[in-house]
């Protein structure tokens, strides 16, 4: 019995030394870890000092505003608001209320004063369809100006957006939802695939499966919008075709961020359509009322354009779209073109390290 207990505390394998806490600290934190942890908070940092920089203190800038009135009252009235304050007011003359309409309806301006000098009361054209807070602001410095003059203002609305658009923000909201959309399904794929494919070859086929995704995303953001809700009636496939392009836009640029830094560049793409592009879209607040920053890169980025693109679709004909167009399908080609040529070049680099 006790060469058999022997040989048993014999086999039993001695217990594991403990472990210091530094080295299980290494063990359950990497320093990649660590460091994309760091670019985590950065994003979150951002992100607050983006929104609330953009919408703390909205006010407008050079707000475009035409003047209806005879020529030398005219002259007067555009040359006092140009010299408002804060450059807050862009006048100009419009020889009738037709053409103030006109001007309105096309985008040139978004606000018209038609004053008439035999009267106490003149009147104000907005088009709230364009954005409710920019005709808020209109509202409240015509008022000022009239008060002044001891004048009476009437509002006219010649294009509010639908009844069941409510302030006119599912433009906004349904280009959100296909540009989170289109990065999404990129950055899914790269996580499930490797975000920097092996070859060329492979980075086309995903490139042709997100464009298969964006039509059909096109088509359930135009169906939700339209038929089901009717808050973007009237224009469905403009919308299917403008929401396959915004969506595939989005996924395109993804995945180049993808093949050229890997998972750093699910980052950038948030730091670029979520925390820059959001807030500069012109959803909640229009482009002339922001910051010089947001204002400035707005319309540059694929919420923006593409915001401006639905919104001036359902709403204006159509007018004032060719530059939000443009920035669309650039994105989508530039990001195509340069995720294939990275991979291209990724996979020769590779094959030149394997040879040598």
């Amino acid at each position: 019995m006790t060469s058999s207990l022997a040989r048993s505390t014999q086999d039993t394998p001695p217990a594991p030394a403990p472990h210091s806490f530094a080295s299980e600290l290494r063990k359950a934190i990497s320093t990649r870890g660590v460091l994309l942890i760091v670019g985590v908070f950065a994003l979150q940092l951002s992100f607050v000092l983006s929104y609330i920089g953009a919408f703390h203190a909205p006010k407008p800038h050079r707000l475009p505003v035409a003047v209806v009135a005879p020529a030398q009252l005219a002259g007067q009235v555009v040359k006092q608001l140009n010299a408002m304050e804060d450059n807050s007011l862009n006048a100009r003359a419009a020889d009738s209320a037709k053409q103030a309409r006109a001007l309105i309806l096309d985008r040139t301006v978004d606000a018209a004063i038609i004053i008439a000098p035999k009267e106490t009361t003149d009147t104000l054209l907005v088009a709230s369809a364009g954005g409710p807070a920019v005709s808020s602001t209109a509202q409240q410095i015509a008022q000022s100006i009239e008060k002044d003059r001891h004048r009476k203002v009437a509002i006219t609305d010649i294009r509010p957006p639908a009844a069941s658009d409510g302030r006119g923000m599912s433009s906004f909201y349904l280009v959100l939802g296909w540009i989170v959309g289109g990065y999404l399904a990129a950055t899914i794929l790269g996580m499930a695939g490797g975000g920097r494919p092996a070859n060329v070859h492979r980075t086309v086929i995903r490139l042709v499966s997100l464009a298969l995704y964006a039509i059909v995303s096109g088509l359930g953001g135009a169906i939700i919008a339209g038929p089901v809700l009717g808050a973007l009636e009237g224009h469905f496939a403009k919308l299917w075709s403008l929401g396959a392009l915004i969506v595939f836009a989005s996924a395109a640029t993804t995945v180049a961020f993808q093949v050229l830094w890997g998972i750093i560049g699910i980052g950038m793409t948030v730091l670029l359509f979520v925390i820059i592009g959001n807030p500069s879209a012109g959803g909640a607040y229009p482009s002339v009322l922001l910051p010089t920053f947001w204002r400035t890169i707005g319309q540059w980025l694929p919420p923006g354009a593409g915001t401006t693109t639905v919104r001036n679709t359902v709403y204006f004909s159509g007018n004032a779209i060719a530059q939000p167009l443009w920035v669309l399908t650039g994105y989508a080609a530039l990001g195509t073109a340069l995720a294939v040529a990275a991979s291209a070049l990724r996979s020769r680099r590779t094959q030149r390290l394997a040879s040598a």
